[in-house]
């Protein structure tokens, strides 16, 4: 008979109980934040500012496909953003990145989604994000899907439907990966992210040729771009990755605030239950892993590959400067831990896309 113990957890750190006093507060921030978006969502109705929807690139196979996008009131301050971002996507009119988080989301909105000669009524969240997965027969490639909301104008996207045999998909880190930002840090990551000119940030050298050389190589593999940024960053995001010729792909970002249970999402916790999810998605697909040894991407990639062996092509991990290092995480060695456990002929890391290329080459994924 088999154990049906739980495993041992005897190796494990014991879990530090919050104190009743923190989460408290926490749950106080949660419904202050709460009733301060109910009174900007009023404000903008009695504006007279229009929804709209914020259409993203999703995916999915030919039985299913996930729809994403957010629902937003079309305020002044972010008008511009908006119709840049449903026209031209390289649009060079430059915005400061406080302007993204002046949207008023529009919380459960009911959406009017239609694919082809389907209709599906579906429902933003709290935040305005619509990530829904729907049920249809669709054929490889990529589709255009139209959604509107009461009183709002249609828009269209698209989503990759991926082919039953494409065994290979491309998963890759936005911050310090493709995109100098110096997250970790606060006080850089906050200049960055709010006062930055979304023209003034730099792709990370040698990164937009290696993935497109990715893309060259698996035509028809999902590119995912796996970021802890939030959600309200998105057309910025897409604007800056097209004007830098990133080839096309998912964004999977996450939310913006406090939470019930803390004060502001798991960045950490985010990439990993999207890994959990693709690798649930798409069972039979290797993943090739792109990140940096900035933040926590060769430990949550490890542990990725540890799961789910069976799931990995590749883990390839930019090396950051000496310079980037101080800035990023204020430590100038990076942590071995993880590339040892990992070490073999699934771990490639170097300093810049072009050794990176080199290193996929001689391995048979380029």
């Amino acid at each position: 008979m088999a154990d049906s113990r739980p495993p041992a957890r005897r190796f494990l750190p014991k879990k530090r109980r919050t104190p009743s006093v923190g989460r408290e507060a926490v749950n106080i921030a949660y419904r202050v934040a709460d009733r301060i978006h109910e009174s900007r969502e009023k404000s903008a109705v009695r504006a007279g500012n229009e929804p709209v929807i914020v259409p993203f690139v999703g995916y999915g196979k030919t039985s299913w496909v996930r729809v994403l996008g957010r629902a937003v009131y079309k305020t002044m301050m972010f008008s511009d953003i908006i119709d840049s971002f449903a026209g031209d996507q390289r649009a060079t009119s430059p915005a400061r990145g406080w302007r993204s988080f002046t949207s008023v989301p529009i919380a459960n909105a009911e959406i009017d989604v239609v694919i082809g000669d389907q209709h599906f009524q579906v429902s933003a969240d709290h935040g305005g994000v619509i990530d829904v997965e729907l049920a249809i027969e669709l054929a490889p490639g990529v589709h255009t899907v139209r959604m509107s909301t009461a009183g709002s104008d249609v828009v269209s996207s698209t989503v990759y439907v991926v082919p039953d045999d494409e065994k290979i998909g491309i998963i890759c880190d936005v911050d310090d990966t493709i995109m100098v930002t110096a997250l970790p840090r606060p006080l850089l990551a906050a200049w960055n992210s709010f006062v930055l000119s979304e023209h003034a940030r730099m792709p990370t050298p040698g990164m937009p040729v290696f993935l497109e050389r990715l893309h060259r190589a698996h035509p028809h593999a999902p590119i995912m771009y796996l970021s802890t940024g939030a959600w309200n960053v998105a057309p910025t995001l897409r604007r800056f990755l097209s004007r830098n010729a990133y080839p096309e792909g998912t964004l999977l970002l996450t939310d913006w605030g406090p939470t019930r249970t803390r004060w502001f999402r798991s960045g950490a916790a985010h990439k990993v239950d999207s890994l959990k999810r693709l690798a649930r998605e798409f069972p039979d697909m290797k993943w090739i892993l792109v990140g940096d040894d900035g933040q926590r991407d060769p430990d949550i990639y490890n542990g990725f590959a540890l799961r789910y062996p069976e799931n990995v092509a590749a883990i390839v991990i930019r090396n950051l400067t000496v310079g980037e290092s101080v800035l990023a995480s204020g430590r100038v060695w990076g942590d071995d831990r993880a590339r040892e456990i990992a070490a073999g002929s699934l771990w490639m890391e170097a300093n810049d896309g072009g050794t990176l290329s080199d290193k996929l080459r001689h391995s048979g994924l380029l």
